[in-house]
């Protein structure tokens, strides 16, 4: 989680006072709009009233679904949030599975608060966090990645999606998980509303669990795929030979006609065996 600078936790209580929310829990919703590229919000906290989601343009759901105060007082402070980071560098990334973009930037009062005015100063506009240390992106992914091709967020779970090298990177729970995506075309993804619900996408195959996918690494971390062992012999079977030799082939035939002789009454029992193993004692 990236640290605010002095100046950004100045302002982000200040935002607090004003819409009567604790800094937590504005910071958690700063993080839940940055998550959603600036222009939705999938979010979880008490103050709000448990779990919600906002998208701009005034669309709110939240827990408490009849208190009308919270909402407006919610729809202004992600309104709020939303046009604060829009001047921010690197924070929103462009592209997203859910098709999110980041609208026309409007200024909006929701009961009454007072919308904070541009973060800008004379001196150009405000950073918010602690820049990465040098030689570092700043990028959630893992490094070498590059830039994704889209990248988009669902509660509190973050995507990149690299279709040219075939790898999908996920942030979930403080984890980063990266993915071989095979062949897959990846086309969207959805995840069941609960927090840590199943994560699905679409391709050319139709609706495929994540799950389902090789990984590469975890936060890092090289994952070794486990390869199954062969069973073990309890004994070596001794080669046959299956070369045979004219010798042996004629004391074999030798042998067969002895056993018919018996079978027929010529030879007794005793005496067959007694050739027989006359025989045997040549190969």
């Amino acid at each position: 989680m990236k640290q605010l600078t002095p100046e950004g936790q100045q302002i982000i209580n200040n935002i607090a006072q004003r819409y009567n929310f604790s800094p937590d829990a504005v910071f958690s919703m700063l993080q839940s709009v940055i998550n959603g590229n600036g222009s939705m919000a999938q979010f979880n906290h008490p103050e709000f009233g448990g779990s919600g989601q906002w998208m701009r343009g005034g669309m709110i759901m939240l827990g408490d679904m009849f208190n009308n105060g919270l909402k407006n007082s919610v729809g202004g402070l992600c309104q709020e949030l939303s046009n604060l980071i829009a001047n921010q560098p690197d924070l929103i990334q462009s592209g997203s599975f859910q098709s999110q973009h980041q609208g026309t930037q409007q200024q909006s009062n929701f009961g009454g608060n007072q919308q904070q005015q541009n973060s800008s100063g004379p001196m150009g506009p405000v950073s918010l966090f602690v820049p990465p240390p040098a030689g570092s992106s700043g990028n959630w992914w893992p490094a070498g990645l590059q830039f994704p091709n889209s990248t988009g967020s669902q509660n509190n779970v973050r995507y990149a999606y690299f279709a040219t090298i075939h790898r999908l990177a996920i942030e979930a729970n403080g984890h980063v998980t990266l993915y071989d995506t095979l062949d897959h075309q990846i086309g969207g993804f959805s995840q069941q509303q609960s927090v840590g619900g199943s994560i699905t996408f679409t391709s050319q195959y139709g609706l495929v669990d994540v799950n389902t996918l090789p990984i590469i690494s975890i936060d890092n971390v090289p994952v070794q795929t486990p390869v199954q062992s062969q069973p073990v012999p309890s004994f070596q079977p001794r080669p046959v030979d299956m070369h045979v030799t004219n010798q042996e082939a004629d004391i074999f035939g030798a042998i067969e006609k002895l056993a018919n002789l018996k079978d027929k009454g010529i030879l007794t029992d005793a005496e067959y065996r007694a050739k027989k193993a006359e025989l045997l004692a040549r190969l």
